[in-house]
């Protein structure tokens, strides 16, 4: 039962922060640490069977909310680089999953075409703004988001289960995030992005805890 306590825990500091976000108040990086730190420890004690890769994406992406806590370019670029990991672990938590031979192409490419596009296309709205130290490792950045997605979206077609489904509206909503973080922090106009940081923490948190859901509901079915 005690995975329901760290499940709990993470609710619970999700809402303070998504309070202290809604209003913009600085308040909101007191309770940034325990979001994910929580949320790994709901994982590793709802199953046996742990995946370490999946832990090790949790981890990153713990340890990329801390690296942005501090303002900073160099703070920025360290926590994006935690997250970059992330996904790449992500990518190897759905790649044992993948059946190349049920991939329906004719989804996945125009997807691509999508994802990547819509990368590119946010980098260009705020690449006047953007450091030349920060502008390849945001598209690069994208492009690995995006990649993660892809093959969020290929175990789902090699699955067709609901854990698949979860974990992919999950990487869906991880993008919106990432995509709405570079505008609420580069673009001419900072009020894009409704409610800004509330916007983008809530649609992390949601991906992060739907990728983790859907994770646990594939190992037990597997």
């Amino acid at each position: 039962m005690i995975q329901y306590v760290f499940l709990a825990l993470f609710v619970l500091f999700s809402v303070i922060h998504l309070f202290h976000s809604w209003s913009d108040d600085p308040k909101r990086r007191y309770s940034k640490p325990f979001l994910l730190a929580c949320l790994a420890l709901f994982y590793c004690f709802s199953t046996k069977d742990i995946n370490w890769i999946l832990v090790a994406a949790l981890v990153t992406s713990w340890l990329g909310d801390v690296l942005l806590i501090p303002k900073g370019t160099k703070w920025f670029v360290a926590g994006g680089i935690s997250f970059l990991f992330c996904h790449v672990f992500f990518v190897f938590v759905y790649f044992p999953q993948v059946v190349w031979a049920n991939a329906i192409w004719w989804i996945v490419i125009p997807a691509a075409i999508l994802y990547y596009g819509i990368s590119v296309r946010v980098t260009l709205a705020v690449r006047k703004n953007v450091p030349i130290m920060v502008l390849i490792p945001m598209i690069l950045y994208l492009i690995m988001n995006s990649t993660m997605n892809l093959f969020a979206l290929m175990q789902l077609m090699s699955l067709k289960s609901t854990g698949s489904i979860v974990a992919y509206v999950g990487a869906v909503s991880f993008f919106i995030s990432d995509c709405a973080l570079y505008l609420v922090r580069y673009h001419d106009n900072k009020e894009l992005i409704f409610k800004k940081h509330f916007t983008v923490m809530l649609t992390y948190l949601v991906g992060e805890a739907l990728i983790t859901i859907g994770m646990l509901m594939v190992q037990s079915n597997a």
